[in-house]
């Protein structure tokens, strides 16, 4: 580890940052910096293709060329001089445009040219669009690939324990069998589905100046469809347009997808938790790792730490998406800073998302199912067959099953033999007291098998 991340501040650059190096592509400083780079040279090159807007002249082979650069290139040298810039002027937007302008004007631009850099912009026009460049990027580059991925683990692990017979627990007591691959299923099809509610949030960005009213752009062309030149760019770059703001875009989409991201969190903790619970009862093993340790003076320990770590980092991620989702959508008049400091941490949030889906991928891939320790609960718990022989009762028309089965099973347990005695003592037609008198609770699994196949 180098000594920048022994010292950092934040476990997210220090202890953790070998595992969200992708992330910080997309929202690291050096990240926000080459968004803003590339939505002012798209900027300047949507106004000076724009038919109806007063152009800068025509463009040289050079400054073309210097445009894509700007808008594509990676590397930290464009940071940089953008910090170095920042440290005169004191403003981070305005550092951007003076780099866009200095890179244009060594390529060839002509002074007039340059005044287009930044036309009619407030930082906020810049700044919306590049969070929600950012904010898109990651969801489909990083978060969703992480998604699919345990998706795919959760679904072999439904298909490979369809058939896998387990004992259910409701408020913590026996509960009518099911079957492990059934329960993997139940968190699939909930992750999956919260997935792409994430996914379909709509990503919107606007372009309308100092108070979302063009005055300036009006002031400067009052002949242009100013409306149109800015839906026109803002959908260039798979942005929803936004034609209603005040000087910033009000947030509310990216509430929208903190909360979208929250609640797949939430299922995440819940089968965290699960998972937690079956290693504790034997139901999974782990998979031990040459020279790992599980405590520093228990050597036995193989401790479910991906599950708890996870569950850990989903908490923390929801506690910032959640005050984000409060806290963005709400502006005094037609702006407060109040949301510049926040947004800047949405980084951090989707960084403890990113971690938490690691652990539990990590984790997922060290189970081992044990059949027998279940099999064992399954067999110590035959009361639980007292839904389905009450169930056959009433069916049959047999008075008081119910009750009858309470009386009997209640708060105790009751054995193979004693069930089949009580079945064989009921007014039930012989082929149906044969078949529950061979029931056992390894069978009374329902549809569980084919539900976890169809996953």
């Amino acid at each position: 580890m180098t000594d920048a991340r022994l010292t950092a501040l934040s476990p997210l650059d220090g202890r953790y940052a070998h595992h969200l190096g992708e992330l910080a592509d997309y929202f690291s400083e050096a990240a926000l910096i080459r968004y803003r780079i590339r939505v002012e040279a798209l900027w300047f090159r949507h106004l000076a293709a724009e038919p109806t807007v007063g152009r800068p002249g025509p463009l040289s082979h050079g400054v073309l060329e210097e445009l894509d650069r700007l808008a594509s290139e990676s590397g930290l040298d464009a940071a940089r001089r953008v910090k170095d810039i920042e440290s005169r002027t004191n403003h981070d937007v305005k550092a951007v445009e003076y780099l866009v302008r200095e890179r244009l004007a060594a390529a060839g631009a002509t002074p007039a040219q340059l005044e287009y850099v930044h036309f009619a912009c407030t930082s906020e026009d810049i700044n919306n669009l590049s969070y929600a460049l950012m904010l898109r990027d990651a969801r489909a580059q990083v978060l969703q690939p992480l998604m699919r991925r345990l998706a795919a683990a959760l679904r072999s692990l439904a298909h490979d324990q369809a058939a896998v017979p387990m004992l259910s627990r409701t408020h913590g007591q026996p509960a009518s069998p099911t079957t492990l691959g059934k329960e993997m299923a139940n968190f699939l099809a909930r992750l999956e589905s919260l997935a792409s509610r994430f996914d379909a949030v709509g990503v919107l960005g606007k372009m309308n100046g100092a108070v979302g009213n063009f005055n300036a752009h009006v002031a400067a062309f009052p002949e242009a469809d100013w409306p149109e030149v800015a839906r026109r760019f803002v959908e260039s770059l798979g942005v929803a347009y936004n034609p209603y703001t005040i000087q910033i875009e009000p947030h509310d989409w990216t509430a929208e997808y903190c909360d979208a991201l929250a609640r797949y969190d939430t299922a995440l903790i819940d089968f965290c938790r699960d998972v937690w619970g079956y290693v504790s009862l034997g139901y999974f093993r782990q998979r031990t790792v040459s020279g790992e340790v599980g405590s520093s003076t228990m050597p036995h320990k193989v401790n479910p730490i991906d599950f708890e770590n996870a569950e850990g980092n989903a908490g923390l991620a929801n506690a910032l998406l959640r005050f984000m989702s409060d806290k963005l959508p709400l502006s005094r008049w037609q702006r407060d800073l109040t949301d510049s400091t926040v947004q800047r941490n949405l980084g951090v949030a989707l960084g403890h998302v990113v971690l938490a889906l690691r652990s539990v991928l990590r984790g997922v891939a060290k189970l081992e199912p044990d059949p027998e320790r279940m099999a064992v609960d399954l067999d110590a718990n035959w009361e639980v067959l007292a839904e389905a022989i009450q169930t056959v009762m009433r069916r049959y028309g047999v008075t008081d099953a119910y009750e009858r089965l309470k009386d009997f099973t209640r708060g105790r347990r009751v054995g193979p033999a004693e069930l089949r005695v009580f079945v064989a003592g009921l007014d039930l037609p012989p082929d149906v007291a044969a078949r529950l008198g061979s029931l056992t609770p390894a069978d009374y699994t329902g549809l569980a098998e084919a539900l976890a196949r169809g996953a």
